[in-house]
């Protein structure tokens, strides 16, 4: 299960920039949605939501490998 999880989190590196750019178009359209209706919303810039990705796959896989260490 550590391995799926490492592969998950070198995935989730190698491919951020287009998990992200697909995650901003969806939020982008339900910020359009809300804000039609009079509520505002936040709508986070590219590169911020880009670094988040890249952030959180690098923490996945560094947790991933220090679980794996600890049990070797």
């Amino acid at each position: 299960m550590e391995f799926w999880r490492l592969g998950f989190g070198l995935l989730l590196v190698v491919f951020h920039r287009e998990i992200a750019d697909f995650i901003l178009r969806q939020e982008e359209s339900l910020v359009a949605i809300f804000r039609s209706r009079g509520m505002a919303m936040p709508l986070f810039s590219r590169e911020t939501i880009r670094n988040v990705y890249f952030l959180l796959g690098v923490s996945i896989a560094v947790l991933e490998m220090l679980r794996i260490w600890l049990t070797l």
